[in-house]
């Protein structure tokens, strides 16, 4: 079972990446639809940074054999060195208590005290890590827009369950996927790749396990803003070694939007309490002044759960119909729903009174059908192809502008997801979003 070891913040940055340069340059990127390759540069570009001359390794974030093999090199965890001293109480509780540990612990923290990140620089430093695997898989964004002529800077907004580290090595048993290839020291540059790729303004992540000592302290440093809901009782805690309790992330850029309001729920089915949770945050555009709604969720898993999901979903349509007073706000909601579009929870979102609709079928050649996968693995039962994933959005208020096209299956490879290529079982889903000027033509 977890255990924490009592470690400083800067050294646990030290095995996140090696730290930047002083960044004078803007903590964003200009977005680009273009791949991202791996860096070619030798691992001994790295030895000029400033972690050599803290005596750290010269490639942070590889194990000790790929770097000088020195008898002082530091040992690998596989499930990654946590600086939270929380874990504990989470696992056992997620009372006011827990929640003001939380609290304490990110004041402790403080993300402006410390150095910003310039993406561009970690970015690098990520793709050093990889430069031994296969090359980053090109994803192209479809251009959905109907009128050029868009007044404001569109939203663009990441939806991925990223796949927690200890289940990914110790419970999900991928059999076709090479353990090196979960290997935490590298995985964490693959995601952090992905991020870094579309530089979204709002991020709704599931499953997310490393939030205090690799998310938290590495995206508040490049301006965004983070909330963690950990399940009650995550299965991450059944695996030995593991790094706490996985959950649900939101975050959003600071200089794009003020958040006004901020709800953690835990699901109900059948009126009792759930393992299942969802963040639901009221941000106002910075640009706009417009107010809207974001929440992100993930729906309880496995084939004979649909009743129970059907429950959750809506006591989670509830929860935001009084959040959004009715749709009166805006609504845009990201979420591994592990459920089919044959499923009632499907249904239940598709026909609310919120008027929602899915990004992602916006893709198909009728706008009506969704993708045929947003996740594909094998497993000892068998290969699994399913359609789980999706952004709904508020369509009378709400226009979608693009959409990330999915990866093919000539690019998933036979061998399926996750691989040394791609760091999670699900596929992401990114999308743009601009205001309707005309938010009462759909009403």
């Amino acid at each position: 079972m977890y255990q924490s070891p009592a470690r400083s913040l800067c050294s646990a940055l030290a095995n996140l990446c090696c730290p930047p340069c002083s960044a004078t340059s803007s903590t964003r990127l200009l977005r680009s639809p273009g791949s991202v390759k791996r860096a070619l540069s030798p691992p001994a570009l790295l030895a000029s940074s400033a972690s050599t001359a803290a005596g750290l390794p010269a490639r942070c974030g590889c194990s000790p054999a790929a770097s000088s093999g020195a008898a002082s090199s530091p040992p690998v965890y596989p499930m990654g060195n946590s600086t939270s001293r929380l874990y504990s109480a989470l696992a056992k509780t997620l009372s006011s208590g827990a929640s003001s540990k939380h609290q304490e612990y990110l004041e402790q923290t403080n993300p402006d005290l410390l150095d910003p990140i310039d993406p561009k620089d970690l970015l690098e430093e990520c793709q050093i890590v990889l430069q031994k695997r296969p090359a980053r898989l090109q994803r192209d964004f479809v251009d959905l827009r109907t009128n050029f002529a868009a007044s404001h800077r569109s939203i663009r907004v990441m939806q991925w369950n990223i796949l927690a580290q200890a289940l990914g090595e110790g419970k999900d048993n991928f059999i076709q996927c090479p353990k090196e290839a979960l290997q935490w020291e590298e995985r964490k540059c693959l995601i952090l790749e992905e991020i870094l790729a579309y530089q979204p303004d709002i991020m709704c992540l599931q499953e997310v396990d490393h939030y205090f000592d690799t998310f938290h302290p590495l995206l508040s440093r490049m301006g965004y803003q983070g909330t963690f809901f950990p399940k009650p009782w995550s299965p991450c805690l059944d695996v030995e070694c593991n790094n706490g309790p996985d959950g649900c992330a939101l975050f959003f850029l600071k200089d794009r939007f003020t958040l006004i309001n901020s709800t953690n729920i835990r699901l109900t089915a059948m009126k009792l309490k759930t393992n299942q949770v969802a963040i639901a945050q009221i941000l106002k555009c910075n640009e706009t002044g417009k107010l809207f709604c974001v929440a992100v969720t993930h729906l309880k898993a496995r084939h004979g759960w649909e009743r129970f999901r059907s429950a959750q979903g809506a006591d989670l349509l509830e929860n935001l119909k009084q959040i959004t007073q009715e749709a009166e706000i805006p609504l845009i909601v990201c979420g591994d729903f592990n459920a089919e579009p044959t499923e009632e929870v499907y249904k239940e979102f598709s026909n609310s009174s919120l008027n929602l609709n899915s990004v992602y079928k916006l893709l198909s050649s009728d706008g009506l059908s969704e993708p045929p996968y947003t996740t594909w693995k094998i497993r000892p039962s068998g290969e699994c192809r399913h359609t789980l994933d999706y952004i709904w959005y508020s369509q009378h208020a709400l226009k979608v502008n693009a959409a990330l096209n999915l990866l093919t299956e000539e690019q998933i490879g036979p061998n399926r997801l996750p691989s040394f290529n791609y760091p999670s079982d699900h596929l992401s889903l990114v999308c743009d979003f601009t205001f309707n000027e005309d938010p009462d033509r759909l009403l």
